[in-house]
Parts: structure tokens; C-alpha cells; sequence
């Protein structure tokens, strides 16, 4: 994980930070009096969240970011922000989608305090699972409101879990599959709240193809490949079809999803840690959790409790 904090009340040192951290941009100051800028990034693969405190009203015009960019306000307004004749204002409890990669935007921000999501946009193509010959275009999104105001308080909610469970514990951040699993379910939070070009119904060819033979190598992947950070789309490829059949045929023969299984397998895989490992040599529960993607130690407590009838803690001890 990488973290980084910029404090600065110079406009030319703050205009070369923002620049250096997003893209190429042009900043003014509306409020001679103050120019604090107070700026805290943390960053794993693929995904990055910063906090940013602006005591002054600060103008903006930004070359396009290349990344998809998403803005929750807590305090004060981003007014008149602007892309390709797209206009709209920001208060506090919203949460945006700024501009598309690709497209430059401008605004201005009056003493606010925001967060700042950022994440490749190929993860999601990679989640949404178009990304096949038939269809080669990437996954786009339409629309920067949230499709509905749960939509957008589940998309808040995700932003925080990244925050509080993943980027708050860098011995937590640094595992490949807690970091993997962070930035996935991040772009499908974000393909369920604002409307895009993913196609997510199964052609007459996506049936055909899911077929037991398809699931049956899909299986014997994911299982040969528990302790590695796993996509659908690579999922999918194991089993020579596409994204889409992959996932009918989880659905139709297991009633889970090609991710679901892989949390299963994963949870099967700490099991058997926690049952060989011994406390008395500094083996803990939030460890071996965080060592095969679960982040959460009270989210991975009850998803084992279920499973296996008692706490990860007393299979620790139990040896």
C-alpha cells in the first residue's frame, strides 16, 4: 500500500501537487485570505482513495484523468462542474462520477471536504466481463448520478469499507487477495450505481456454452488457484468461454457466482490454516483471514461461524 499527505497554503505548490496525483491542471483561488489545501492519499493496486480538506474556493480545470473518478462531498459545494456540455453542482451526502476517462472537466469547489475514488478503468470490463472478441469495446459509463439513492448510499458504504477495513491496515492492504478482492467488488459496486454499456444477459451462445464440462474446468481453476488473485474474466478463460456463460453456469448449476465460489474456496483454505496453525507462535485469526482476502474480521468470523459451526478463534486454539 502507498499512503502520502500534502499540506500546503501556497496555490503554485498545491496546483503542482494535484497535478503530479491526478493529471495536468489549472487552479485558481476565489478566497484571497486562505489557500490551505490539505490532501491524505492511500493506494493499492488498480484503486485509490484520498481525503481532501480545501479551506478556500478553488477553481479547476483538469486534462482528462485516464481513470474513473468518483467524488463523495461531505462539507461545503463543487459548483458548476462541467464536461463535454454536461453541467451540474455537488452538496454534501452526493456522491458523482466526475468526468470519463477520456474527458477533460472544469468547476470550482467552495471550502469543501471530499473524497476522491479513483480505479482503472479496465476493472470494469474485467468485472462486467465483456471484454471478448464479440464484444471488444471497454465498459463505459453513461451518467454521473447514481441510479437511485440506494444505489448511491451502497456505492458510499463500499467507499468507506475500502477506507476503514482495507487502507487503514497496511498489513492488511499489502495482501494480494484482500487487494484484489477490494478493487473488484469496488467496480461492480460502481457498474450497479451508475447506468453504463455493460451487457449482463446471456446470448443464445453464452447457454450454449455453459455447459458442465465449462463448469467443471472452471472449478478445477479456481480451486488449483486459491492463493492467487483471480478475475472472472481469467475465470472465464480457464474455461474457454465467455464471461457471461461462465456465470450462467454458476447460476444454473450451483446458485452462486464464479466469485462466491472462490470466497468458499478461500474460506476452506484458512479453515485448514487455522486448524494446523499454532497460537503459540504468534499465528493469529485476523491474519490468516487477511492471508486469504477477508479483510473484515467480523465479516470473516460470522461467514465461518456459518459455515463451520464455531468461531475461527476456538479452531485456532483447538489446534
Amino acid at each position: 500500500m502507498e499512503t502520502l499527505t500534502f499540506e500546503s497554503e501556497d496555490l503554485e505548490r498545491t496546483e503542482e501537487f494535484l497535478s503530479h496525483a491526478y493529471a495536468k491542471m489549472r487552479i485558481g483561488n476565489g478566497s484571497p485570505d486562505s489557500s490551505r489545501a490539505l490532501i491524505h492519499r492511500s493506494a493499492i493496486a488498480g484503486i485509490s482513495v484520498d481525503e481532501l480538506d480545501l479551506d478556500f474556493d478553488m477553481s479547476y480545470a483538469v486534462t482528462p484523468l485516464g481513470r474513473i473518478c468518483l467524488c463523495v462531498v461531505h462539507e461545503g459545494t463543487i459548483e458548476d462542474h462541467v464536461y463535454q456540455g454536461v453541467s451540474d453542482s455537488f452538496g454534501p451526502g452526493d456522491v458523482v462520477s466526475f468526468a470519463p476517462p477520456e474527458l477533460s472537466y472544469a468547476g470550482r469547489i467552495h471550502a469543501a471536504r471530499y473524497n476522491i475514488t479513483m480505479l482503472d478503468p479496465d476493472l470494469l470490463t474485467q468485472v462486467a466481463g465483456t471484454a471478448d472478441p464479440l464484444r471488444p469495446e471497454p465498459v463505459r459509463l453513461t451518467g454521473h448520478r447514481p441510479l437511485s439513492v440506494a444505489a448511491g448510499e451502497r456505492l458510499r458504504s463500499t467507499i468507506r469499507y475500502v477506507q476503514d477495513h482495507v487502507l487503514a491496515d497496511a498489513a492488511v492492504a499489502d495482501q494480494p487477495l484482500v487487494a484484489s478482492t477490494a478493487a473488484q467488488h469496488l467496480a461492480a459496486t460502481v457498474l450497479a450505481t451508475f447506468p453504463n454499456t455493460a451487457s449482463v444477459d446471456p446470448t443464445g451462445l453464452d447457454r450454449q456454452d455453459a455447459r458442465p464440462a465449462a463448469l467443471r474446468r472452471a472449478l478445477a481453476f479456481i480451486e488449483g488457484h486459491p492463493d492467487r488473485p483471480l478475475t472472472v474474466a481469467e475465470i472465464a478463460e480457464a474455461a474457454h468461454v465467455s464471461v457471461r456463460a461462465l456465470q450462467y453456469a454458476f447460476r444454473r448449476h450451483l446458485e452462486c457466482t464464479p466469485l462466491a465460489y472462490v470466497r468458499q474456496v478461500r474460506l476452506s483454505q484458512a479453515h485448514a490454516e487455522l486448524v494446523a496453525a499454532d497460537p503459540e507462535t504468534g499465528a493469529t485469526v485476523t491474519d490468516i483471514a487477511a492471508r486469504w482476502g477477508f479483510s473484515h474480521p467480523g465479516r470473516f468470523a460470522t461467514l465461518y461461524r456459518r459455515t463451520y459451526d464455531r468461531s475461527p478463534r476456538r479452531t485456532l486454539q483447538d489446534g
